[in-house]
């Protein structure tokens, strides 16, 4: 007599599993991706804000090395500028050869 084999039953899960659990690794990186982004970006636009109130986007002539470094780091600084760091750049480049 042959003996047929049938596939193990599949298991459910307890209904007290989580549907964290039960979400698939794709949708939680989407999920909490997004959420990650978002965070990224309101903390460059409260940079950005803090640069604005700082005068650094004020209309000068005096475009240089040290300005934009300056601009960038207090942008990237985010919310810690209103925490009292203040980023400064300097910027020593070589003169061209003549």
């Amino acid at each position: 007599m042959v003996e047929r084999r049938t596939a193990p039953a599949r298991r459910q899960r307890p209904r007290w599993v989580s549907t964290y659990a039960q979400s698939s690794t794709w949708e939680v990186r989407v999920r909490y991706g997004s959420i990650g982004g978002v965070i990224v970006v309101i903390w460059l636009l409260i940079g950005a804000l803090a640069a604005g109130q700082r005068g650094y986007f004020g209309g000068s002539d005096d475009a240089s090395c040290a300005k934009a470094g300056t601009i960038v780091v207090t942008i990237i600084a985010g919310p810690l500028n209103y925490l009292g760091v203040n980023p400064k750049v300097r910027c020593d480049l070589p003169e061209p050869s003549k």
